[in-house]
């Protein structure tokens, strides 16, 4: 199965350590097979662990890397949440040519836009144009820890409008003023540019999400592979790439990983409207309590055959996504990267 990649590349360059520095070589793209890529996820590990998984994922061969941006866990059982933009800056320095890109960043209530625009700025100068900016309307789990609430996702999707226009206009070099319904920014400059401007994708789960995205994003991301969410983006004027994620557990023994998948990720079978709402880790945990080991192979795929990978990841392909995150679930991230170079790689390779 071969997909043309369209437009330019998300999140990153694929480019071998030679083009490195080299801003033509990150607008160049043949035809290839679905990319997969390693997501940093900082619910689970920590910051140490994390710029070190960077490094193994990108030895091992996988074409980009995501990271999750979280102040606290979905669940209290995965035990961490490191701050991801100091985890990122250890990272474009730790690893040599592999892209990556937050997975995904609220620009509206944690953080102002304008201080969004200086923090992706600064990770595209220091990993020599290798960052995007994955942006988001946001979750309560996360966004509610600063005390100015939580609006209703319509108001949100404006702030985030709002917000996207605040950081396309930094990255432009100019002196910024803006008084809008939402956010104020007096007399703002950044300083520090990379040679091309960050490439921002929008993630999108419904109607007004998807027409947010193809409006004001470089390229779609979504976490189901619905193909009903690639016709809204494109019939909204989209032609960015899309990049998707799922969960999996590799692991010898299928009912052990099976379970771990479940202990950790049955978050994530509540659907996203729920995801959105719901305002920390014991919520999750009590609305994710009577989630069943086989309700995950929705979600995710687990055991030691590659069948089930490549199904999911077929999944993704056919529903017109470009670029699919691996989660690997647990500790056992070096060993996933092995066999991600061993098996699941060349198995992809040939779909």
């Amino acid at each position: 199965m071969l997909l043309t990649n369209r437009g330019a590349p998300v999140p990153g360059p694929r480019v071998s350590g030679g083009d490195r520095g080299n801003p033509d070589a990150a607008f160049v793209f043949e035809e290839a097979t679905v990319q997969i890529g390693y997501t940093l996820m900082g619910e689970q590990r920590s910051p140490r662990d994390l710029v070190r998984d960077a490094v193994t994922a990108e030895q091992a061969g996988f074409d980009f890397l995501v990271a999750s941006d979280h102040y606290s866990p979905w669940l209290e059982v995965q035990g961490h949440s490191p701050y991801v933009w100091t985890v990122l800056g250890a990272v474009a320095q730790a690893t040599q040519a592999i892209p990556f890109m937050t997975y995904v960043t609220c620009p509206i209530i944690r953080y102002h836009p304008a201080v969004v625009a200086q923090k992706a700025a600064t990770l595209a100068v220091l990993s020599d144009g290798r960052f995007s900016l994955g942006v988001g309307a946001g979750e309560n789990l996360n966004e509610h820890v600063v005390g100015q609430g939580w609006p209703p996702a319509d108001i949100r999707h404006r702030m985030l409008r709002e917000a996207l226009g605040i950081i396309r206009e930094l990255w432009t070099g100019s002196y910024v003023n803006h008084s809008g319904a939402h956010f104020e920014v007096h007399s703002a400059k950044l300083y520090d540019l990379p040679e091309e401007p960050v490439r921002i994708g929008v993630a999108g789960s419904g109607s007004s999400s998807c027409a947010l995205a193809a409006e004001l994003g470089d390229f779609f991301i979504g976490t189901e592979p619905k193909p009903e969410l690639r016709e809204k983006y494109t019939a909204a004027g989209g032609s960015g790439e899309l990049v998707g994620q799922f969960p999996v557990v590799y692991g010898p023994d299928a009912d052990a990983a099976g379970s771990l998948l479940r202990e950790q990720f049955r978050w994530g079978t509540l659907g996203w409207k729920v995801q959105a709402e719901l305002p920390g880790p014991v919520s999750f945990d009590a609305a994710s309590q009577f989630v069943r080991d086989e309700d995950m192979a929705s979600a995710g795929a687990w055991g030691p055959d590659v069948e089930p990978y490549l199904e999911k990841v077929r999944a993704f392909a056919e529903a017109g996504y470009d670029r699919v995150a691996l989660v690997q679930v647990g500790p056992d991230q070096e060993q996933f990267c092995e066999w991600f170079t061993a098996v699941l790689k060349p198995a992809v390779a040939e779909l």
